[in-house]
């Protein structure tokens, strides 16, 4: 999977988790709060990995 790919996914996953945390915190759902943030964790993971493909792509 390419740069672009893995900002994408990551940019998906950012705001699905931002979605899921605040309908956690709306409901009172600590699990569903809980889940949000973590795939909001995975969305900054993969935007970094998508950073590290672009700044080594060329170098591969």
């Amino acid at each position: 999977m390419g740069e672009f790919a893995d900002k994408v996914k990551a940019a998906g996953n950012k705001v699905a988790g931002n979605v899921k945390e605040a309908a956690g915190k709306a409901t009172d759902n600590e699990r569903l709060e809980a889940e949000g943030k973590a795939q909001q964790l995975k969305g900054t993971a993969q935007d970094v990995k998508g950073s590290v493909k672009g700044a080594l792509g060329d170098k591969i």
